[in-house]
């Protein structure tokens, strides 16, 4: 582990000052609970827990991938298996409930989606279009064509 550091100020005695360096193995790093503090007040506590993860040998590489490459994954992933990944974290929750991978999964799945289906989708939420029979989505797209239907006959 290199821990580098400079020191940026004003004052004229600073200015010539090179930079400061530590090098200490991982095992050493792992004990060395000064340097824990200090990286955790300059860089901050999850910074220092992935570090201090990366020198036991705990990394996990799924958790540090990109949302929209983890939205692209999942969306090919088994109904039941989406719902265990949910449990997995507060970050797999929120990404398995969004309304951008419950979009994918409706687009991938379903052969046509009318401009009327994407606006009700994107009202009631496109988990819950997903999971809504088609009889009642069916029974949803009447009642707004004729309260549409009814709003612009009192306009006209």
């Amino acid at each position: 582990v290199i821990f580098r550091w400079w020191k940026i100020s004003l004052r004229n005695e600073f200015r010539e000052s090179r930079p400061g360096e530590i090098k200490e193995s991982q095992e050493d790093f792992l004990d060395d609970s000064a340097l824990h503090i200090q990286i955790a007040i300059v860089f901050g506590a999850k910074v220092l827990e992935h570090v201090l993860n990366l020198c036991r040998g705990n990394y996990d590489f799924l958790e540090r991938l990109p949302v929209p490459l983890l939205l692209y994954i999942i969306s090919f992933l088994e109904l039941e298996d989406i719902a265990r990944l949910s449990q997995v974290s507060r970050r797999f929750e929120m990404i398995c409930n969004s309304n951008a991978l419950w979009e994918n999964i409706v687009e991938n799945l379903c052969d046509t989606i009318t401009p009327e289906m994407k606006e009700l989708a994107q009202e009631m939420g496109w988990k819950q279009f997903f999971f809504t029979n088609r009889l009642q989505l069916q029974l949803r797209l009447r009642r707004r064509r004729q309260k549409q239907d009814a709003q612009n006959k009192t306009v006209t």
